[in-house]
């Protein structure tokens, strides 16, 4: 069984830079940063896919918000990561670059079903 959100590109780009955050943190031997970071990154699809499940739209909505949040999370996470000297800097800017083009992508959507529908 598939699902629609998995044809989504926001979703799938979610899937992989949480894929990459995985990879990136497999060495870490800061267990907080390193199972808070993961969190961060995993509640950013999961929270589009749940969205994309719910039945109407003010509640979809309300999950792309989250991962919009989450988003924030992992950004920051990783600029704390990249400081104290865990993620490499090349590696790090590159996740925080992806992060910050899908949430764009999440604020697009965001704006579009407030805008074009008249539930909420």
């Amino acid at each position: 069984m598939s699902y629609e959100f998995e044809s989504l590109a926001v979703w799938q780009r979610a899937c992989r830079v949480t894929c990459e955050v995985y990879k990136a943190m497999a060495l870490c031997k800061d267990n907080v940063l390193k199972n808070q970071i993961t969190r961060s990154a995993l509640s950013i699809p999961s929270n589009i896919g749940e969205g994309e499940e719910r039945e109407t739209i003010k509640d979809m909505v309300r999950f792309y918000v989250i991962a919009k949040g989450s988003a924030g999370e992992l950004v920051t996470q990783l600029y704390i990561g990249i400081k104290i000297g865990l993620i490499e800097s090349s590696i790090g800017f590159s996740l925080i670059d992806e992060v910050k083009q899908i949430t764009a992508m999440i604020v697009a959507i965001i704006k579009y079903k407030r805008s074009n529908i008249s539930e909420i």
